[in-house]
């Protein structure tokens, strides 16, 4: 089933290329005219997907994404997952600080032939900034 595919597909997404740095497997897993849901956070699509995993992983080099729950339907995966890791590079314009971030964000991944074709995250940014000293908790 392809409901099956999309949800290994995000899983792996998030353990194998944000978290082992294997990004290598954008090339199966994303489209190479995906989008960036609504915000525009990166670039579309494969190269700008590439190139924002490539800021993260400058900004938290340890960085540590861990899916929590997965749901599926249709050609859509929400994705709820934990991320934690070391700033060390800038992040959403504060230099890095050293601390140490560990907060939740929620996605929504569009597949057609199973391949993303559009990704919208929604980070916990105030718990992030709070973390980093940025805003006050």
């Amino acid at each position: 089933m392809s409901v099956d595919i999309h949800k290994d597909i995000a899983r792996r997404l998030y353990e194998e290329v944000v978290t082992e740095g294997r990004a290598e497997l954008l090339d199966t897993f994303v489209a190479e005219e995906s989008t960036d849901g609504p915000r525009a956070a990166w670039a579309s699509g494969r190269q700008g997907f590439r190139d924002h995993l490539e800021g993260l992983r400058k900004s938290l080099p340890d960085v540590r994404a861990t899916v929590t729950d997965l749901v599926a339907e249709d050609d859509r995966v929400v994705v709820f997952w934990r991320i934690q890791g070391t700033h060390q590079g800038e992040l959403w314009g504060v230099p890095a600080t050293g601390r140490t971030i560990d907060a939740t964000s929620v996605s929504l991944i569009t597949f057609h032939d199973n391949q993303i074709v559009n990704y919208s995250v929604l980070p916990d940014r105030l718990t992030i900034l709070s973390q980093l000293g940025a805003v006050a908790a």
